[in-house]
């Protein structure tokens, strides 16, 4: 068996061992034809005894270089890290401390948050084994054991129901197991949707269940992957609330991240790193990940420990999410009705209003048994469907105000509610009832957003 070293095999193994180097230092590599490229060591991912070696250029950008006869790799400095794009001193030279650790537990569910580069195909593949992932992102090591395995890898706008089922199933069989948090990597345009799914799939959480994704991938300079997981894993193993939470960049530098309620929260930006917001609620924590630091913001929540997980898995399909616009035809209610679904989520103007002559057709859905809710397209604040005639008639017709939820949470929610009840007077009744911390029943001037150094 050819020996190995940092994932390298074969004659180049045996030179990187003999010079003495390792993960983030400094080397330069003279190709037999003087072209010259220096860069930062970087560990072998690739499942290939093929002679790649495998550099962070200055630019933050990684390269496969060939080594063949007559290459010389030369040692320029040590004692350089890099994590997610960016370089910090001194390298983790030091084994994690002995000692029993939390356990962690990652799910991988798609995204590129934990996904790596084959240097020899330019490839993007899951890195989900846990030797891999410490590989990646070393710190983690310091944090937890970490266990973890591919679920499915899809991308966010392919994640249905079926999939939120799934990953319910598999998040209690690793609470089981004896975890001490869970980690799903996740695609960041629908991560807000799952969350809310595992929130109320999940009753009386003991642990936390963390939603984490990346806006940048990987192989770029700029990438988040590695931070956010990082974060991730920190507040799965020792952040004190029991809950479903999104944690992510909580501004564009690489300082800190926030723990956001899985029900409260939304992706309002479609590139920035920090793109999620809490809505209507201030966000759980600040996560620091270099200092191993978990800032409590709010302390309204479940603590570890408290209940016992139960499991009310299943969502209803026939559910609809619709924006109301300008104009909108009664015949779009008139045909869900007809095909038979279930529930409507309207998202409303303003305090949760449609054009008046959608009433009747509102009304022939709730007398024929489908569950209407009214959220608005504002997001901030709440519907109040009894300051205008319109809000008032849509009260009488039977539509159910959905307070602050989210259009997206009281869509989950409904989904959720239909499963488990035949009745429309117990989906009412659910869905007025704050089950997951998505009904916030105080709004304070502090819950504006506002970008962290905006103002």
């Amino acid at each position: 068996m050819s020996e190995t070293y940092l994932g390298y095999s074969g004659e180049l193994a045996k030179v990187l061992r003999e010079l003495g180097v390792g993960v983030g230092d400094r080397v330069r590599v003279v190709k037999p034809d003087g072209s010259v490229y220096e860069g930062l060591l970087m560990p072998r991912y690739a499942l290939s005894s093929r002679p790649i070696i495998v550099l962070k250029l200055d630019n933050g950008y990684n390269i496969g270089v060939r080594y063949e006869p007559g290459t010389r790799i030369e040692l320029v400095e040590k004692r350089r890290v890099v994590v997610g794009g960016r370089v910090t001193v001194p390298l983790l030279e030091e084994s994690p401390p002995p000692g029993p650790k939390p356990r962690v537990y990652i799910i991988g569910a798609g995204g590129t948050i934990a996904s790596k580069i084959e240097y020899e195909t330019g490839a993007v593949r899951a890195a989900m084994s846990p030797e891999e992932i410490v590989e990646a992102v070393p710190e983690i090591a310091f944090v937890a054991d970490v266990g973890a395995g591919v679920l499915f890898n899809i991308l966010s706008e392919n994640m249905t129901p079926e999939h939120w089922e799934k990953i319910v199933d598999e998040v209690a069989k690793k609470i089981e197991a004896g975890y001490d948090g869970i980690v799903v990597t996740h695609g960041t345009d629908t991560m807000a949707y799952t969350a809310a799914a595992l929130a109320f799939a999940l009753r009386g959480l003991p642990v936390p269940v963390v939603l984490v994704g990346a806006q940048r991938s990987s192989d770029r300079p700029s990438s988040d992957a590695a931070f956010n997981l990082h974060a991730a894993v920190l507040t799965a193993a020792r952040a004190p609330f029991a809950e479903v939470v999104v944690v992510m960049h909580g501004e564009t530098g690489d300082t800190y991240a926030l723990a956001h309620r899985g029900v409260k929260v939304r992706k309002m930006h479609t590139s920035r790193r920090d793109a999620f917001q809490s809505i209507n609620a201030l966000p759980l924590a600040k996560i620091w990940p270099s200092e191993g630091r978990i800032e409590v913001i709010d302390n309204s929540f479940r603590k570890r420990g408290e209940e016992e997980l139960r499991v009310e898995n299943g969502f209803e399909r026939r559910v609809a999410l619709v924006k109301y616009y300008p104009g909108m035809s009664s015949e779009i209610i008139d045909f869900l009705v007809d095909r038979g679904y279930r529930g409507i989520v309207l998202e409303g103007t303003g305090l949760g209003h449609v054009g008046e002559w959608l009433v009747d057709s509102i009304r022939r859905a709730v007398e024929e048994g489908v569950v209407v809710v009214m959220t608005s397209q504002c997001l901030f604040g709440r519907v109040n469907m009894n300051v205008y005639t319109t809000g008032r008639k849509l009260l009488a017709a039977g539509v159910i105000p959905g307070e602050d939820m989210l259009p997206e949470v009281a869509f989950v929610k409904l989904s959720w509610v239909l499963a488990h009840t035949s009745s429309p007077e117990e989906a009412k009744k659910l869905m007025l009832t704050n089950l997951a911390g998505e009904i916030n029943p105080r709004h304070t001037v502090n819950l504006y957003p506002r970008w962290p150094h905006e103002g």
